[in-house]
């Protein structure tokens, strides 16, 4: 089959695994709101009464009508954040009034306290000012009843916090998906053990399972699968057994890559197994006995990066997502960058920490651990242009 592009295979991951999937029939979990963060939202947090349940004011200062500014005022009260007045403003008169107080009845603007000066019991501005300045109206913020965070969006911190102020203690998400990781090839050996000069270990089933995990999903490492087709078939048919498999190594074109062959014994259906891409140009991409899998490159790089732009989409869907974006976005140069055309690259980089100016990272290869280690993203180049010089902004890919 003909290689896809980037924009061509990623569309092809987002649009067969999200046609499969329908989030409505995906079962609903229950979990304490200390163990939320990360999951999916599966049903929509709704408001549990008006937010703010009274106008309130944003500012320290004054309460008082607006219809008497500018002018002198005697001060009749105070009002804190946690109580409310007893007291109504009438003309000439003001409550002292803190950050998160409600406003006190008849007042309908607040003074800032910068903006006044004080003389005992009075204060006086010379202020203008329009009705509502510096208050919060009531359910300005949400209304009760009111969807405010819909489902299928990833719980941060921000999200906790609403479900914090709405109670809800107890927070609706989907099930995290099991991801099975079999790394392929004779020439791999266990990481805690001493490689001989033809041998490596074992990178690519951990840097997936942090991956994975980072992407909503629970990770499983099986054992590695010996260049033999009954050991790949054996090891196969236990990852189809998770929600998606992802399978490292054994991809390319050489005598001992079964993969494919194994797979295809197996009934799969393959959409795609080339990518014009660098790393990760032999990348699998199908589905067998019903459970979607990728046969990603096996070189490390090649690993992480096709992981990252392609199967974290797919993670993300079946976590209950429908919508998985990826983090690009644009940063000047600092330095004049080519390539040859007609791959879309993505290449060790550095950017600054106050994302002023991007570095390319030297690097020798997709085997190349150490270079793509010391990077904070991936420079990514587009296939159909050659050269950029320093100062042009490039995309960039956050890792």
């Amino acid at each position: 089959m003909p290689p896809l592009t980037f924009n061509e295979a990623r569309a092809c991951v987002v649009e067969k695994v999200g046609a499969l999937l329908r989030v409505e029939a995906l079962e609903i979990e229950h979990v304490d709101i200390e163990h939320a963060a990360g999951r999916v939202l599966a049903r929509s947090l709704r408001a549990d009464r008006d937010y703010p349940a009274l106008a309130r004011s944003v500012r320290d200062g004054f309460a008082v009508r607006v219809c008497d500014l500018p002018g002198e005022f005697r001060v009749i009260g105070e009002v804190r954040a946690g109580e409310i007045s007893a007291q109504r403003v009438g003309p000439g008169e003001a409550i002292e009034i803190m950050t998160g107080a409600p406003v006190p009845v008849g007042a309908d603007v607040v003074v800032m306290v910068e903006h006044v000066t004080r003389d005992g019991g009075r204060i006086r501005t010379d202020r203008t000012a329009v009705p509502g300045e510096f208050i919060n109206p009531r359910a300005s913020e949400a209304r009760s009843g009111e969807a405010v965070l819909p489902a299928g969006v990833r719980l941060d911190y921000s999200s906790i916090a609403l479900a914090a102020t709405f109670g809800v203690a107890n927070v609706p998400v989907f099930p995290r998906p099991r991801v099975a990781i079999l790394a392929t090839g004779d020439e791999i050996v266990p990481v805690r053990e001493t490689p001989r000069e033809f041998q490596i270990r074992n990178s690519n089933a951990y840097s997936l399972a942090v991956q994975v995990a980072r992407a909503g999903g629970m990770p499983e490492i099986l054992p590695v699968a010996k260049d033999t087709s009954e050991d790949t078939m054996r090891l196969i048919e236990r990852g189809l057994d998770s929600d998606l498999l992802l399978l490292s190594g054994g991809v390319s074109a050489g005598k001992y890559d079964l993969v494919e062959t194994v797979l295809a014994d197996l009934g799969a259906e393959f959409f795609f197994d080339r990518v014009k891409i660098q790393p990760g140009q032999p990348l699998v991409f199908g589905r067998a006995r019903g459970k979607f899998f990728f046969g990603l490159p096996g070189n490390p790089a090649s690993t992480m990066v096709t992981f990252e732009i392609f199967a974290r989409a797919a993670v993300e869907i079946l976590s209950g997502i429908e919508r998985p974006v990826l983090p690009f976005l644009l940063a000047p140069l600092t330095a004049d960058f080519r390539h040859k055309t007609g791959l879309t690259r993505f290449l060790p980089a550095m950017l600054s920490g106050d994302g002023s100016g991007v570095t390319p990272i030297a690097w020798q290869g997709s085997g190349d651990v150490p270079s793509i280690a010391r990077s904070n993203v991936y420079l990514v180049a587009a296939a159909d242009r050659a050269e950029w010089k320093a100062g042009d902004l490039i995309q960039v890919l956050m890792k």
